[in-house]
């Protein structure tokens, strides 16, 4: 029996290390920034045009790692529709990430109608802006149903909704989307990211049409 008892002990010994050091480890992680800072809250209309501006952007995953962007500036003016694209490993999600302070800069600065977004809180930021996961999950069954899941609705007024929010053609046309232009030809403006660096930034047709550009050659199949 004392055996028996031994070996228990041993295991929560083991077990009481254990916690100890992953203990220790979270207390060196860093600490997020506030959620609020009172002293610079937003407007409730903010971001009221949506221009962003990037500045020598440089960012990295940790302090003795290199640097996964490396000084990117160009602007997004408010209301326009950026494309962004590259390999991947690129930059393309890190830049993303970075507008909602996932990962903060080494250097460099992300400013939104005139507001550096690293002297405002966490909550203020994240709480403004939307994001659509590059892998979104799809519910199953019909439109219908995903529009209306507890049947409360008849199909009139659902079609009727569907056409006041000019989604009707979309729903009507779902299984020919595959068939369509890829979306990044809609863009205002494509910006494309090699290595975590700016390489091209421009209309999506004049890059198309000018000789060596990366997305000329990906548009043309060169690229693999």
């Amino acid at each position: 029996m004392a055996l028996s008892y031994g070996l228990s002990l041993n295991m929560m010994f083991v077990r009481s290390v254990q916690k100890q050091c992953s203990l220790e480890n979270n207390m060196h992680i860093p600490s997020e920034a506030p959620e609020v800072i009172e002293g610079n809250r937003l407007t409730t209309n903010w971001p009221a045009v949506g221009k962003v501006e990037i500045q020598d952007l440089q960012v990295r995953y940790g302090s003795n790692v290199p640097l996964v962007l490396c000084g990117i500036s160009c602007t997004f003016e408010g209301g326009h529709k950026i494309g962004i694209f590259g390999r991947t490993g690129s930059g393309k999600t890190t830049l993303i990430i970075s507008l909602f302070r996932l990962v903060e800069p080494a250097w460099g600065k992300i400013i939104v109608d005139g507001i550096d977004i690293s002297t405002i809180g966490l909550h203020d930021l994240r709480s403004r802006f939307g994001i659509i996961p590059q892998d979104p999950t799809f519910f199953n069954g019909t439109v219908r149903y995903n529009s209306d899941p507890l049947s409360q609705h008849s199909d009139q007024e659902i079609w009727a909704e569907a056409t006041q929010h000019n989604l009707r053609p979309k729903a009507k046309n779902l299984y020919g989307a595959f068939n369509m232009i890829p979306t990044v030809m809609d863009c205002t403006m494509v910006l494309a990211i090699s290595d975590g660096t700016l390489v091209e930034y421009d209309e999506p047709v004049k890059l198309m049409t000018t000789e060596g550009t990366l997305f000329g050659q990906l548009c043309h199949g060169i690229l693999v």
